[in-house]
């Protein structure tokens, strides 16, 4: 990478030369130096700095939280580029899902195919999933953080086809085993493993890792506290969530270690 004058970064940035300087005057964006001449110099290192705040500017943070979050002894630039990457995958993927529900809704209004209930909301809303991440902070402590983010991290990389393909098959499950319910099979019978074998081979295609039997139980716990997994689950069939949890904590305790 060159070096390059503050105009000439502004240029090339997108930034304006009042919001480097004011970037300089702040301590977030320092010059690698400053010319007799009282010009400014940015290298290699000010380029990448720059691109990480406009990163960080683009998830919403003030400038002092991203300076301090730069300066912190522990910033790692490679894993921070592939949180942004993460994120910004996420995102790609909700407003490609909010654009095939305005295809679907327009179809709908103009008599050309009937739109689910269910499909007029696809893609709404990120705060739901902030508030399930909040809710699981919060009771387990900050060993959660991790898993959160790796699993977001792997989500973040499926195609768009993987991850549908991802939905569709929690969705047979979930249907099946709600078949077995109104059967009258017995949650944690033989007739009813194979098909909590594939709702927990499901839930290590999420995570990055197999849950053992600790975290799969700890999962059945979220489905029966949380009341939007429990209301999720009950509006499937009523007493589903009770069977599906039962079904979980009975397939950990005789497959799982």
């Amino acid at each position: 990478m060159s070096v390059h004058t503050v105009s000439e970064l502004a240029k090339l940035s997108g930034v304006s030369v009042r919001t480097l300087h004011h970037y300089d005057e702040i301590g977030l964006l320092k010059p690698a130096r400053v010319g007799e001449n009282g010009y400014r110099y940015y290298g290699a290192a000010e380029l990448l700095r720059l691109q990480q705040i406009l990163f960080h500017r683009e998830l919403g943070l003030r400038l002092e939280d991203i300076r301090l979050a730069l300066d912190a002894p522990d910033f790692d630039l490679k894993a921070a580029l592939r949180a942004h990457r993460a994120h910004l995958t996420a995102q790609a993927r909700r407003y490609r899902a909010l654009v095939k529900t305005l295809d679907a809704t327009l179809a709908a209004l103009e008599g050309e195919t009937e739109m689910d209930d269910k499909q007029m909301y696809r893609g709404f809303p990120p705060e739901k999933q902030a508030q399930y991440e909040t809710w699981l902070e919060d009771r387990f402590g900050p060993a959660a953080k991790p898993e959160i983010e790796a699993s977001k991290a792997r989500m973040a990389a499926m195609s768009p086809a993987d991850y549908d393909g991802f939905l569709a098959e929690l969705e047979r499950v979930e249907a099946e085993l709600a078949k077995a319910m109104a059967d009258g099979l017995p949650a944690d019978g033989e007739a009813v493993a194979p098909l909590v074998a594939r709702h927990h081979a499901w839930v290590a295609l999420s995570w990055a890792r197999t849950p053992d039997r600790a975290a799969y139980r700890v999962l059945a716990d979220m489905y029966r506290d949380h009341p939007d997994f429990r209301a999720r689950y009950e509006a499937r069939a009523a007493g589903f969530t009770d069977y599906l949890v039962a079904a979980m904590n009975g397939f950990a305790e005789s497959r799982l270690s």
